[in-house]
């Protein structure tokens, strides 16, 4: 309630500034404005209207119709079309998932080394981190291409 009456105070209080603005010419022709009422001695003020504050109005979200030797597709070859997207996409699924099993093969067998030679375990570490990487680019792979299948027709 504090900041919602702050709020109300700032903006009216901000509706009524505005500063003359002074135009000054001297002897030589040469024009000056300011703003400063002391300076402005002998000067015309300027009568500057307020900017309007009417937002500008949305643009329509319309489709243009398209033109009418646009190329299209009938519904059978766009069907066939979203069938063979469809199957490739499987197929890169199947070959991802099969990929990071090998990844994850690879990760578990690391690990299985890390726990009898190395004593340093910075070292191991440092030693998964490509594997973990390997795991981790495959296991999104999988997740983007499942996502990618559920979207499709």
């Amino acid at each position: 309630m504090r900041k919602l009456f702050l709020a109300l105070l700032l903006a009216f209080a901000a509706a009524g500034l505005r500063a003359e603005i002074y135009e000054c010419v001297d002897q030589n022709g040469n024009k000056r404005f300011t703003n400063i009422k002391s300076e402005a001695r002998g000067c015309k003020p300027m009568n500057i209207a307020p900017a309007p504050s009417i937002p500008s109005p949305k643009p329509e979200a319309r489709r243009a119709p398209a033109p009418a030797n646009f190329p299209s597709v009938d519904a059978q070859t766009q069907k066939q079309r979203d069938a063979d997207r469809r199957r490739i996409l499987e197929q890169e699924l199947a070959n991802e998932q099969k990929l990071l099993d090998e990844a994850r093969k690879e990760l578990a067998e690391q690990e299985s080394i890390r726990l009898g030679s190395e004593r340093n375990y910075q070292r191991v570490l440092d030693r998964l981190e490509p594997y973990k990487k390997k795991v981790k680019l495959h296991e999104d792979n999988v997740a983007n291409l499942q996502k990618e299948l559920a979207n499709s027709r």
